[in-house]
């Protein structure tokens, strides 16, 4: 088996690759750690020279869009005001119309009451007459028989 002798340290094979592979390690840490640093300085770099982007337009686009919605807030709360108004209006117009047509119907079962009235008096009235012209007619040919059976007056009536 081969070894190597340093300062008096004998190294042998298994020893010997140990240590190269240690200081593979160290130095490939050693790289890995610089190339970190590299990459850390690069990007402090790029935030240092970093330059916020300029958003005044959309500033003034948000400042546009909140003066619309406040003017679409006040024209919204103008037609409710006028959409209530017109509800109200409506309402007291309905309940106007309501007790109109209740007084109307009172004044039409009154005037119901009133011509049933005349019309029961009128059938009275007519039975009446018609009462009144029996007796008138009974009457008359009683005295138109009485008038004819006279002995003085020379006629005599047919009989029934």
């Amino acid at each position: 088996m081969a070894s190597i002798e340093y300062q008096g340290i004998k190294f042998s094979g298994g020893k010997f690759f140990i240590i190269l592979s240690l200081i593979g390690a160290i130095i490939g840490g050693g790289w890995s750690a610089y190339r970190f640093y590299d990459d850390y300085l690069d990007m402090k770099q790029q935030v240092q020279e970093f330059v916020s982007p300029d958003l005044s337009g959309f500033d003034k686009r948000i400042d546009l869009v909140k003066q619309e919605v406040e003017s679409l807030k006040s024209e919204i709360n103008l037609i409710l005001e006028e959409v209530s108004l017109v509800a109200s209006t409506a309402k007291e117009l309905k309940d106007d119309l309501k007790s109109d047509i209740r007084m109307m119907e009172g004044d039409i079962r009154h005037i119901t009451e009133i011509v049933n009235d005349v019309e029961d008096r009128q059938k009275e009235d007519t039975r009446e007459l018609l009462d009144e012209l029996k007796l008138i007619e009974e009457s008359l040919d009683l005295k138109i028989n009485k008038a004819l059976n006279n002995p003085l007056a020379g006629m005599s009536a047919k009989s029934k």
